[in-house]
């Protein structure tokens, strides 16, 4: 994909997120008493907190796409995979740690790399419902017999997701830009 590709397809979110970012910045200056010094403080902090596992995040994506061989994404996360590469996908969801600043450069990395959507669908689906790392947090506020009855519940989603996303789009070429 060219590079104005690219700058073209971030063009959109990016002036949209900008368009809050300046409505909260001249409502916290409006508002006074220095929240807009302690929203930027705060925002700085934030950053440098971010930043290296954005970076990192980012850096993973690229390098999937040129060090896993093509030919072993096809055969486990690949269109031919079938539901192999959905049921990895979905395990790969599950264990992945980490915010979208982590998971999304890596499912790019990955789709980019020549996974399959419904391995992907599948992946994200698992991350964002089933998550592993967020277990602990789930059980201490809500409770084991409510968090085993979401991951009972659950479980299939993931893979049913992949299925049907491969099924509905599996042709569908993608342009991907990471």
């Amino acid at each position: 994909m060219s590079e104005r590709k690219i700058k073209m397809k971030l063009l959109i979110p990016t002036l949209i997120l900008a368009a809050f970012t300046l409505a909260a910045l001249l409502i916290a200056y409006y508002q006074g008493d220095g929240r807009l010094t302690e929203g930027l403080k705060r925002a700085l902090n934030l950053t440098i907190m971010v930043l290296p596992l954005i970076f990192f995040a980012l850096m993973l994506s690229g390098l999937i796409q040129v060090i896993i061989p093509k030919e072993f994404i096809a055969n486990w996360l690949g269109g031919q995979s079938g539901m192999k590469g959905i049921l990895l996908g979905s395990l790969m969801g599950a264990l992945t740690p980490g915010g979208p600043s982590v998971t999304l450069p890596l499912a790019a990395g990955f789709l980019g790399a020549g996974a399959s959507v419904g391995t992907m669908v599948s992946f994200l689906t698992a991350w964002s419902i089933m998550n592993i790392t967020r277990m602990p947090f789930e059980a201490g506020i809500l409770g084991w017999k409510f968090t085993l009855m979401h991951i009972a519940s659950s479980f299939f989603l993931p893979p049913l997701a992949g299925y049907i996303a491969q099924i509905m789009f599996g042709e569908v070429k993608l342009e991907m830009f990471l």
